[in-house]
């Protein structure tokens, strides 16, 4: 379904954007792939990693605040993925209002130039921090969610849909812990530091990431959450499984953070059915109708939960030395 189309992404020389464009050029063969940020020198240092397909790429340098500039950005474009976001949880708690300014009014930048300039599907990645939040960046994104599912509600006659992606940390990328433990070891140290030995995590790949936004991009009728399957590992397994060399010490949990992940609350039970890879929590408003929930799921029980630290599935110490091994040798 991408092939001959023309795909735009916002924060496109993130982790999620460069992964997300390497697979579907290597899968695809894309009109045009357009990567929208403001960091000129990852878009020259993107371009030249990728500039067998330069035919293919477009790089604008722009804000998600800034409405006249996505506004020509958007012509022509087919899809939308928005991954751009200030996501630091600290830095957030101090600019909190430049977090509002990217994460909430950048949101509805997005779904005004999507609506006026003809784009198909707006696929908006989300967090577990959005659920339940108890930062500043979980709660803007919790609005940002709000948004684009409402914006379905705004389209009218309009051939537009909007849905959101939800996953936590992705293995690996500046945000997670794998990184942060790497750098300690790498200095010689002999223990790390645990915020909470009862810690959990879900484990998801980039390309695992990936493979649920183009689900969304096929599936979605609009004002859908899609959260995959996934496993899940205990912080004290993941610093064993990477130094078993080392001793781990608590130092206690930090502002704004959770024991452990959840994607869908027991509130959202309601809504929620359960396919073979992933959950959809569909809307609940009246604009919405059920007719639009699509096949093969069925409805979770209510009261259901999809916590990390409940899960069904779980990463053992040796699984999680084969999956780190398997990320060092992708690179």
């Amino acid at each position: 379904m991408l092939n001959q189309k023309t795909i735009l992404i916002t924060g496109g020389t993130g982790s999620f954007g460069t992964a997300f464009t390497e697979y579907v050029l290597t899968h695809y063969k894309p009109k045009k792939i357009i990567i929208y940020s403001r960091d000129e020198y990852k878009q020259f240092l993107m371009a030249e990693k990728l500039r067998e397909y330069k035919d293919s790429l477009r790089f604008f340098i722009g804000d998600v605040r800034d409405r006249d500039r996505l506004y020509r950005a958007f012509g022509g474009v087919d899809y939308v993925i928005h991954a751009a976001a200030l996501k630091q949880v600290p830095a957030c708690e101090y600019n909190p209002i430049e977090a509002v300014r990217t994460n909430i009014n950048g949101a509805m930048n997005i779904i005004d130039a999507a609506l006026d300039c003809g784009v198909k599907k707006v696929v908006a990645l989300s967090t577990d921090k959005a659920v339940n939040p108890i930062n500043l960046y979980g709660g803007t994104k919790l609005v940002s969610d709000k948004l684009f599912i409402a914006a379905n509600a705004y389209s009218g006659e309009k051939d537009v849909r909007f849905s959101i992606v939800r996953y936590g940390n992705v293995a690996g990328s500046r945000g997670s812990v794998i990184p942060f433990f790497k750098k300690i070891i790498g200095a010689g140290e002999k223990v790390l530091p645990i915020t909470d030995y009862r810690m959990t995590r879900f484990w998801i790949s980039l390309e695992e990431g990936v493979q649920l936004v183009i689900k969304a991009l096929e599936e979605a009728k609009g004002g859908e959450t899609f959260i995959s399957k996934i496993p899940s590992f205990k912080i004290t397994d993941l610093a064993e499984a990477m130094a078993p060399e080392c001793s781990g010490k608590e130092v206690g949990i930090r502002e704004g953070e959770k024991l452990h992940e959840i994607m869908v609350t027991r509130e959202d039970s309601a809504m929620t059915y359960e396919y073979e890879k992933h959950f959809i929590i569909y809307p609940h408003y009246n604009w919405w109708e059920e007719s639009r929930i699509l096949p093969g799921g069925k409805k979770v029980e209510d009261g259901f939960e999809y916590s990390s630290g409940t899960n069904q599935e779980w990463l053992s110490v040796e699984r999680l030395r084969e999956l780190l091994k398997n990320m060092e040798q992708e690179k």
